[in-house]
């Protein structure tokens, strides 16, 4: 199977309520890798690498909510070429 990317940012309540662990949590549940950051702007931005039907799991979850401490208002992705493999799915800082 191919390695697909998708970069994606989502915007609501999403700091402070867990959402990054949550994300990673569900990213390792799904055998992703790639991460979970906090934006200035106040969204989280997520890198999801891995076979696409598992990354379109990951997409499809953010786009439900996320953990249930959170608010999702909307999702933006994009295809992404990294410029670095990564090993699993970590938080960034």
């Amino acid at each position: 199977m191919a390695t697909v990317c998708t970069l994606a940012w989502v915007h609501g309540l999403v700091q402070g309520v867990g959402f990054r662990y949550s994300t990673q949590r569900e990213g390792l549940k799904l055998g992703l890798t790639g991460y979970a950051r906090n934006m200035d702007d106040g969204s989280v931005e997520v890198l999801a690498c891995g076979e696409a039907e598992q990354v379109e799991k990951l997409v499809a979850w953010l786009k439900a909510g996320g953990p249930r401490s959170a608010r999702v208002d909307k999702v933006l992705t994009e295809p992404h070429q990294p410029d670095r493999q990564w090993k699993d799915f970590s938080i960034r800082y």
